[in-house]
């Protein structure tokens, strides 16, 4: 009961669409999905691992949210929507964490035993995003809307791109949570894109002036105005 009401509390400081306690009880499906966790953890953990995924299944149809039996899930953690959620076998998610509908932390197919991504405390996984492979996302890092995480995000770091790439570390540690900003990411692909348009635009003017210089050269002008005699034609 202890975790429960510091979930329904962490809700209630991170949603302001959430009115009661009452209310995420019974209407949240992110607060369900733990539950249902928990108890299929549980069953995992004592090798009853058919019942457990039953459990998982059922919590799936109910809440839109696939978390596997034997994922790792620490305290306080706020699944914002939820829809689409879908959380591997040996994930594992730290303390006072956010994560938004749509959000993929699983593996890329190519390792074995740990497969799945560690997400350290007081993350933010935005709408969309995909977290995949066994490495670590640093505690009070953030990750922005459908950004593909494929290698280590360090502590503190703002993560965006397809593949998503650190762009910011800040200098101290804050409540990510509580200061969501998902639009006002710069993006470094659309920063290189428009490097290479600038680029272009200096060739293409180069062009033009090298162009205009040889056609100024006194040897095009004469080569211009020679025009060759036509011969004369033969007389019958």
């Amino acid at each position: 009961m202890t975790r429960l009401g510091e979930t329904l509390r962490a809700y209630q400081a991170r949603d302001p669409a959430a009115r009661s306690r009452l209310e995420i009880f019974l209407l949240y499906p992110g607060v369900h999905a733990v539950i249902y966790h928990r108890v299929a953890h549980f069953f995992y953990k004592h090798n009853l691992k058919f019942i457990a995924r039953c459990v998982s299944q059922w919590s799936r149809c109910w809440t839109g949210i696939e978390i596997h039996p034997g994922a790792k899930i620490g305290r306080r953690l706020v699944i914002d929507h939820g829809m689409g959620i879908v959380i591997g076998e040996t994930a594992e998610i730290g303390d006072d964490c956010l994560i938004y509908h749509g959000v993929t932390l699983g593996g890329t197919g190519k390792d074995h035993g740990k497969r799945h991504p560690t997400i350290g405390n007081n993350v933010l996984i935005s709408t969309g995003a995909k977290v995949l492979g066994p490495f670590k996302v640093g505690d009070g890092a953030r990750i922005a809307a459908n950004a593909v995480v494929l290698s280590e995000i360090p502590p503190n770091a703002t993560a965006v791109g397809v593949p998503a790439r650190v762009v910011r570390i800040a200098g101290e540690k804050v409540d990510f949570a509580g200061r969501v900003d998902q639009i006002s990411v710069s993006d470094p692909v659309q920063k290189e894109l428009q490097a290479l348009n600038s680029r272009l635009e200096f060739l293409e003017r180069l062009a033009e002036r090298q162009a205009a210089a040889l056609a100024d050269e006194p040897f095009l002008k004469a080569a211009d105005d020679y025009k060759p005699q036509e011969k004369p034609s033969d007389q019958k």
